[in-house]
């Protein structure tokens, strides 16, 4: 009769692109094979062991937490030599919470310190941190098992009764595996005879790196893509058989069957780890509080001395709301959280970090708009407390903060000085494997010819969230691809297999914890390439075991808000406060009618302009709905036009009870927030608003038992308020489908905030605005060209680069906006400063000036090559090709000199630089318009000294029928004839192998996008050429 077994070492999904064990199959496998307990041994990471922990509690049985530790052969921290790239591997199993403070101390360290191709630990660490945990000699790859395959038995010995000795006895076991390889036979052969020499125990494991057998051939594919290698090759990294699955006790029993202790031990060392988490408990950090105060009473008296400020003089309502808020803070534990985020939030004013006006429903909070937390009024906008922090359904509160992006790593910086490096750290997050990246990696794996993999991969329907289950349904040519060819079916399968695991880490972009203790006690931290310190687990994770989780976003819209405000003060003296703009500013309105909302934030797409148009806001009520609305169950549900119809009298608004038009009437009878069915169930049922946030939670997730208990508690709730039962009934499931899109009001209403003052300032400072967003985009030269085309609609002239005018940002000069030379292609930072820096001696008087002065170490030849063709000496008199003609000799002449001072001869050469002839101009006039363009456009991504169609405006005024920039007003059926200069050609073959084209084209006016099919391709594609107006 068997005993029993527990696998101990087993590696998930988190052993990235080594591990094929989805954590859920993993453990359903081991519930499945009737075993009591199941561990997680991830290579060097403890990256999944919270959702390991969470499932296997789930399913009733024991999660044993552990780490395949890779041990360093000198110090962790000797990193120089062939040797310190090898390293051995160790199975830690924790006993208990001592055991798991001590494991994440060791990984972290292994990552922070250690960090030599793989993160290490050392003797050091393992002596130091052994309590509360269990040692495995580990795999082939152990340091035991390496000396015995090496013949040095009694060097293994020694190392054996080494590590029993740091971990205790009864704390450390010789691990032994049998896969069939041969040298593993000798390993084990080794291993029970040092057991019977020393007493130390042994147990059996199997390195589980896939689930059943018949998952070898996905594993393999796993490793494949994790060093770019093809199945097919022979000299790459795998694993020998495929026996490296979870087998059953009987299959483990039988590979040691003289040694049933073997198995036996896995059962004790099971019973040995106790280690239980709590999860729902709250660890908040430190704050610094005045002599005399606690957290609660200190709160209590900034809120006091700010509250006037904010509201004179102020009714009972707002008094009454407040002493509230300040209750239910203080009662739910969460006051030193305000006081942290409210010191973050001052000190960045303060130090000219500019802040949002809020984010995410904290915009609701009385208290957070007080502090200066927020910024928008929550009373006036009808926002609400409960929406942020329910009382019946306490959680962690989530204060998102949207920093300018320039600025952000200063805020970081100041979270670090405040509560100390060890107890800062941003956080991990995971790239996975999405549904066609996971059939381009598994093509390659296999060496499917690319077209092929690139066929069945545009397959998958580009929607949000497909998967290639979802895929097969609703795409016809997939499903048919997949039932009539092997090859297909087999990459489609092995993809399936692997999709949604986790490919690679990376930072998040927003996220920081900060721990009331050294956060490496607590979870796993690890370092990444560019010396973050981030933690090992997601945010979902941290927030669960209670840590302090802050988004501290970088907004660029604030920078080019900060930006604009800086070039309206310095060039017209003018201080701008966003803060206090007037909300009905009718020039503010008139131009978001008109939809001319091209840099506005959350407002640009072409959709969002139509509604817009379609809706006509006239009072900033309207703004708040319009980024509520555009969102896809609105768009495709009727409610846009429903409300747009309303608000411009076509279409009547009623109420199913008048109680409702005070809590629908701003929205025209449409539920569009989830406040309003908050407000909805605590005035017509007499819901709390605790109850009703609860509501709008469950109805927002769909919670079906939720939602119908609800519905019993709302229909008997408005009987009380004499509301018929069909007529509650009915209200409640009309509450229930709008659920599904209603938007969170308090963000909206923060975000509308953002869209009105930058629809301020491009309003009535455009040149500025401009110039502003301009600099915010240098990077991208694409949306550089986008911007400029708005630029020129707005009427605002657009100044070409000029060696002695222009900075490394756009600028504002008396008659448009200057280019920036930070903007060019491949003009770097660098060179820039170098230019500004020689022209602090006054302006250049002619290109070998500029040779002669600028510091040609940062500055190479294709960068001056690029200035050039950008036009940046046409100021100097000559024309782009003369100087073009003189580069390489000017270039040549000036770092000939400048070498031979800085040499033996420096007595001889000390103002040779100034010494030195021009080079003479041999060649006449300029390059021909076409190809002077043609450059011009390849380095400034627009046209700006001409355009190529100017010689044809005439002949273009009688052939056409309408500019691009009309084409939007346009029948989708009528005809139309323009003439313009195609761009970014793409040529392609469709899944039926016809030849496509795509391309933009581009006339005075704007841009659009061209597709050209079947046999209007075979017609026209000859005439499509790059820069040749058709």
């Amino acid at each position: 009769m068997t005993m029993g077994f527990v696998h101990l070492h087993n590696h998930s999904e988190y052993s990235l692109l080594d591990g094929a064990c989805r954590i859920r199959d993993l453990v359903d496998r081991a519930v499945d094979l009737n075993m009591p307990a199941i561990a997680i041994t991830d290579h060097g990471v403890l990256y999944g062991i919270m959702d390991f922990y969470r499932e296997a509690r789930r399913r009733g049985i024991k999660p044993i937490i552990g780490c395949e530790v890779y041990v360093a052969p000198r110090s962790r921290l000797d990193k120089n030599s062939r040797a310190d790239e090898r390293n051995a591997h160790l199975t830690l199993l924790c006993k208990n919470e001592i055991g798991y403070r001590n494991l994440t101390e060791m990984v972290s360290r292994a990552y922070i310190e250690g960090l030599y191709y793989k993160p290490r630990v050392d003797m050091e660490l393992l002596e130091k941190y052994s309590e509360g945990l269990i040692g495995l000699s580990g795999c082939l790859a152990g340091e035991i098992p390496q000396l015995i395959v090496a013949g040095n038995y009694e060097s293994a010995r020694d190392t054996a009764l080494k590590f029993q000795r740091v971990f205790g006895p009864g704390s450390f076991y010789l691990e032994v595996q049998d896969h069939g390889i041969d040298l593993e036979k000798k390993v084990c052969q080794g291993l029970f005879q040092i057991s019977a020499e020393t007493g130390i125990p042994v147990v059996s494991s199997n390195d589980a790196h896939y689930i059943r057998k018949e998952d070898a051939a996905i594993h393999d594919v796993l490793l494949c893509i994790q060093t770019g290698k093809v199945v097919s090759d022979q000299d790459r990294l795998r694993f020998d058989g495929s026996e490296f699955y979870l087998k059953s006790e009987d299959e483990m029993r039988a590979l040691f069957p003289d040694h049933p202790e073997a198995a036996d031990n896995s059962l004790k060392i099971a019973e040995a780890c106790e280690l239980e988490f709590t999860f729902g408990e709250f660890h908040l950090p430190y704050f610094s509080i005045p002599a005399g105060y606690s957290p609660e009473s200190y709160l209590e008296q900034l809120t006091g001395e700010k509250f006037a400020l904010r509201y004179p003089q102020p009714d009972e309502q707002v008094k009454q709301r407040l002493a509230y808020e300040l209750r239910m803070i203080n009662e739910m534990g969460f006051a030193e959280y305000f006081l942290i985020v409210q010191d973050l939030v001052n000190w960045a004013r303060t130090h000219d970090v500019p802040v949002g006006p809020g984010r995410g429903s904290a915009t609701g909070s009385l208290v957070s708009y007080v502090l200066g937390i927020t910024t928008v009024d929550p009373l006036k906008y009808g926002l609400l407390f409960e929406r942020f922090l329910n009382p019946e359904r306490i959680s962690m509160p989530d204060i998102d903060i949207d920093f300018c992006f320039e600025k952000r790593e200063q805020v970081i910086k100041y979270i670090v000085e405040c509560y100390g490096m060890d107890r800062v750290a941003q956080i991990i997050t995971f790239g996975t494997m999405a549904a066609r990246a996971a059939i381009r990696d598994v093509g390659r794996a296999l060496d499917i010819p690319y077209g092929n993999v690139d066929r069945i991969a545009k397959m998958v329907p580009a929607e949000l969230g497909v998967t290639i289950d979802r895929a097969l349904e609703i795409s016809p040519d997939l499903a048919a691809a997949y039932q009539n060819d092997y090859d297909t079916r087999r990459l489609i399968d092995i993809a399936r297999a692997i999709e949604g695991m986790p490919r690679h880490a990376s930072v998040h972009a927003a996220g920081v914890v900060i721990g009331r203790e050294t956060l490496s006690s607590l979870l796993p931290l690890q370092k990444t390439s560019d010396g973050h310190i981030i933690t090992q687990f997601a945010k979902e994770t941290v927030e669960d075991i209670g840590l302090l989780k802050m988004d501290i976003l970088g907004l660029r819209t604030l920078t080019v808000l900060d930006r604009t405000v800086d070039i309206i003060g310095k060039s017209r003296g003018v201080k701008v406060d966003l803060e206090n703009l007037p909300l009905d500013d009718d020039h503010v309105f008139r131009l978001l009618q008109a939809g001319e909302t091209i840099g506005v934030f959350q407002l640009e797409s072409e959709g969002l302009r139509r509604i817009l148009r379609d809706m006509q806001p006239n009072r900033f009520e309207d703004l708040i709905a319009v980024i509520a609305l555009y969102r896809p169950g609105p768009l495709g549900s009727g409610m846009v036009e429903d409300f747009i119809n309303r608000k411009q009298g076509r279409q009547k608004v009623e109420y199913m009870h008048p109680a409702l038009e005070p809590i629908l009437e701003e929205t025209y009878g449409v539920i569009l927030y989830q406040e309003q069915v908050m407000r909805v169930a605590s005035d017509l049922a007499s819901f709390t608003m605790g109850e009703a946030d609860v509501l709008r939670r469950a109805m927002g997730k769909k919670k079906a038992s939720e939602i119908m208990a609800m519905r019993d508690k709302f229909v008997q709730g408005a009987a009380r308020n004499n509301i018929t039962t069909d007529l509650a009934g009915h209200l409640f499931d009309i509450m229930e489908s709008f659920a599904g899109y209603g938007f969170n009001k308090s963000h909206s209403a923060a975000y509308a905030m953002i869209s009105y003052q930058t629809a301020y300032l491009k309003t009535y400072y455009p040149v500025e605005f401009m110039c502003a967003f301009l600099t915010s985009v240098i990077e991208h030269l694409d949306r550089v060209v986008f911007y400029i085309k708005e630029c020129k609609k707005m009427g605002i002239p657009i100044l070409p680069p000029d060696i002695n005018q222009s900075y490394e940002t756009f600028t504002v000069a008396a008659d448009g906006i200057r280019f920036g030379l930070g903007a060019i292609k491949n003009v770097g930072t660098n060179a820039v400063k170098a230019i500004v820096r020689a022209r602090r001696q006054g302006n250049f008087s002619s290109f070998f000036d500029f040779c002669q002065r600028v510091d040609l170490t940062q500055i190479n030849k294709r960068m001056v090559e690029n200035l050039i063709y950008a036009g940046c000496f046409d100021s100097l008199g000559q024309t782009r090709r003369q100087v073009y003609s003189i580069m390489d000799e000017s270039m040549i002449l000036v770092n000939q000199v400048k070498q031979a001072s800085q040499g033996d001869q420096l007595s001889l050469f000390g103002d040779a630089v100034d010494m030195v002839e021009e080079p003479v101009v041999l060649v006449k006039g300029e390059w021909d318009n076409q190809e002077k363009l043609v450059k011009e456009k390849e380095v400034l991504g627009f046209y700006v000294s001409a355009n190529p169609l100017d010689t044809y405006r005439d002949i273009i005024g009688l052939v056409t029928t309408s500019e691009i920039t009309d084409l939007h007003a346009k029948d989708g059926e009528e005809y139309v004839r323009v003439a313009g200069i195609p761009a970014a050609i793409s040529r392609k073959i469709s899944r039926r192998g016809d030849p496509y084209a795509r391309f933009f084209l581009e006339d005075l006016s704007g841009r659009i996008e061209v597709m050209l099919f079947s046999s209007a391709y075979r017609q026209c594609i000859d005439l499509i050429q790059p820069d040749v107006p058709i």
